[in-house]
């Protein structure tokens, strides 16, 4: 099992950090977590093709987690065999809203998709791909989800679990991802020592934690508790007894020189594990014993 960072930013523009995004390889399956703004592109990088993915999972509806969604799904539409099975979709409500607004009858690619399905020259592509018309939409096979759902996979298992972000309508949501090689737990954006969410995480192999502003920096209590900070995370760590703390989500002023080192002696003052600021593309260790090959 791989389980790869594509994307460690924010909706801040950078070159240097692209939106959320995650990918994990098992046996036949890809799934993918999120895909935020830009990160089809490390997507690519990573050597991974759309026509691969199996599954798709959105812990929340901002566009730093979802924007690259349609081109991922199109992609593999488009490009991939003509007989295909649908994506399994997988998000909180509104999934049915988000789904028909992307690809529905009066949806944002309707036109798109129309032209591919019934314009003479693009049926002929179609055809030079092993299609024959007419050629179907898109098709997925889409649940929403909420804390406390479980999903069976061959040889894994995902559980659904609680964030705090800002709230309805995104209702944001947590996965954890659970595998014989360890068990990765994605907090999605949440903020503050969200109890829920230490407790959903207790004994996973690995934390990965919005990261978004130094604690103490942040400009309202409200957004403390709907964005996650240094100290708060490492108190969450603590509490859950992860194996590993990986930091995402993280603001472009915290790689100026010498923060990112500060913040992680002063985490450790808190939480005792390995602590690891991600970075994209990086494939994160499942067991700490992994950490040589990963520093």
């Amino acid at each position: 099992m791989r389980f790869t960072m594509l994307g460690s930013g924010t909706p801040a523009p950078s070159l240097k950090r692209l939106c959320s995004g995650y990918v994990a390889e098992v046996g036949d399956d890809l799934i993918v977590f999120d895909h935020g703004a830009g990160v089809h592109h490390r997507f690519i990088e990573g050597g991974y093709r759309a026509r691969d993915v199996t599954h798709f999972f959105a812990t929340h509806y901002h566009y730093d987690h979802i924007a690259d969604f349609p081109r991922l799904a199109l992609t593999r539409w488009d490009h991939g065999p003509a007989a295909q099975a649908p994506l399994k979709v997988f998000g909180p409500e509104p999934l049915d809203h988000v789904m028909d607004a992307f690809f529905g009858p009066r949806g944002a690619f309707s036109m798109d998709i129309e032209s591919r399905c019934t314009s003479k020259a693009s049926l002929g592509v179609y055809k030079t791909r092993g299609g024959t018309p007419p050629r179907p939409c898109p098709a997925f096979d889409r649940q929403e989800v909420a804390p406390g759902d479980v999903i069976e996979g061959t040889g894994w298992t995902i559980r659904v679990g609680p964030a705090r972000h800002v709230g309805k309508p995104l209702n944001a949501l947590s996965y954890r991802f659970e595998t014989e090689a360890g068990t990765i737990v994605y907090g999605g954006d949440s903020g503050g020592i969200h109890v829920p969410l230490a407790e959903f995480a207790s004994g996973a192999d690995v934390l990965i934690a919005m990261n978004h502003f130094l604690s103490g920096h942040e400009p309202s209590e409200e957004y403390r508790m709907a964005s996650g900070s240094h100290l708060d995370n490492a108190e969450i760590a603590k509490r859950a007894g992860v194996g590993m703390l990986v930091l995402t989500h993280l603001q472009p002023d915290l790689d100026r020189f010498g923060i990112k080192e500060a913040m992680i002696e002063e985490m450790s003052q808190i939480y005792s594990g390995p602590i690891i600021v991600g970075e994209d593309l990086m494939e994160i260790p499942i067991r700490t014993a992994r950490l040589g090959a990963a520093d």
